[in-house]
């Protein structure tokens, strides 16, 4: 399969430039299809029986194994779960944190890990990172752990800059759990789960998967509490509510999935390119050197466009405001502006942009502007 190829699979790119995996990613045929297949064979044939469970069962475990593979972790230790937020419950409320412990994370984090946090009765302490470079992000971080540190807790990727958190120095340097939030890195870099102590998936974003699916990776099942089991906790049970859990990290299976929404998603992760992540990483750096060369040319002064520039002049040096209208590009002349500036992730510059969309939305009519130059 070919760029263009992959891009054909998704209908939604013949009309829009779709900059919002971070949220939902598009769907492609071939998961559509394999969700309609899946209902339709539930339609003729009911949702009951040996032969419907059967199917049940195999598409879970084929799930289960295929994002085990994708995050370099055994199957075993992998449960299913509805979504990053659900897998981080899990794996908080099961440490039984308590008044006097303490977790750290930063003031970068989704409400889905947060919230969390914020219910454990553990001392929440925060690391401010978010005006930070990233270079300066672990110092930060590590000043924040001290002795009642119970569990760090922290993105893979940063869902408001794109920059990737110091993880493997954390994990190096501090006998502290660690809890990584993978929302926005499963499906959009290379990811080895192995080394922390719990990493979440999100099977909607970057892995193009269906609504309400997920994972958790959970490195010693048995040091962790079942907190809040479902049907899918049990090998058996007593009539008082007494259990026998299931081996390995299936004792975390969320609820009742959908079979034909872990079909779409099994067909998402089997349809993924092997080139993907290389392709992300060249077009992230394209698309960074190419508005950083439109904001400069243009002569806006709208808050968007100024904001820009600051930023603009604090990664990349003054040299930007001697750039005059139809001299050499600003990307060619400055390689740290080729390069992304900051790590060549699939969502750096969409997040980069979104972010400053979303503070300063009043002001899309020279967004407009920048987006004709972007499409030269």
């Amino acid at each position: 399969m070919n760029r263009e190829e992959a891009r054909a699979a998704f209908p939604v790119l013949e009309r829009a430039a779709y900059l919002n995996a971070g949220s939902f990613g598009p769907l492609a045929r071939t998961t559509v299809a394999a969700m309609q297949e899946r209902l339709q064979r539930d339609l003729e044939e009911g949702r009951s029986g040996g032969s419907f469970m059967d199917g049940a069962t195999a598409v879970r475990d084929g799930i289960r194994e295929r994002l085990a593979a994708l995050i370099a972790v055994p199957q075993g230790n992998l449960a299913l779960t509805t979504s990053t937020t659900r897998g981080c419950n899990i794996a908080i409320a099961g440490l039984r944190l308590q008044p006097g412990d303490e977790v750290v994370t930063t003031d970068s984090e989704h409400f889905g890990l947060v919230g969390p946090l914020h219910t454990s009765r553990a001392t929440v302490r925060v690391a401010r990172i978010l005006d930070r470079s990233p270079e300066e992000t672990y110092d930060v971080i590590a000043a924040e752990i001290g002795s009642r540190t119970r569990l760090v807790a922290l993105s893979h990727v940063n869902w408001l800059t794109g920059h990737r958190l110091p993880l493997e120095q954390l994990r190096e340097n501090f006998d502290v759990p660690l809890l990584v939030d993978g929302a926005q890195s499963v499906g959009a870099i290379p990811v080895d789960a192995s080394a922390y102590d719990f990493y979440t998936v999100s099977g909607q974003k970057w892995l193009c998967g269906p609504d309400t699916t997920g994972a958790l990776f959970v490195r010693d099942p048995e040091a962790l509490e079942v907190a809040t089991p479902s049907y899918f906790a049990q090998a058996e049970y007593e009539p008082e509510g007494r259990y026998t859990p299931r081996e390995g990290a299936a004792r975390f299976d969320s609820d009742w999935l959908p079979p034909a929404s872990l079909a779409g998603l099994t067909a998402a992760v089997d349809a993924a390119p092997a080139w993907r992540y290389e392709a992300a990483e060249e077009m992230s750096a394209r698309c960074r050197a190419l508005l950083l060369e439109a904001v400069v040319a243009a002569k806006c002064s709208c808050r968007f466009c100024v904001s820009i520039r600051r930023e603009i002049r604090d990664v990349f040096g003054a040299r930007h405001r001697q750039e005059k209208p139809g001299g050499e590009p600003f990307a060619a002349k400055n390689p740290a502006a080729r390069q992304g500036g900051f790590d060549h992730t699939a969502i750096v510059a969409v997040h980069q942009v979104m972010n400053e969309l979303w503070r300063l939305r009043r002001s899309f009519g020279c967004v407009e502007h920048v987006a004709k130059r972007l499409g030269k």
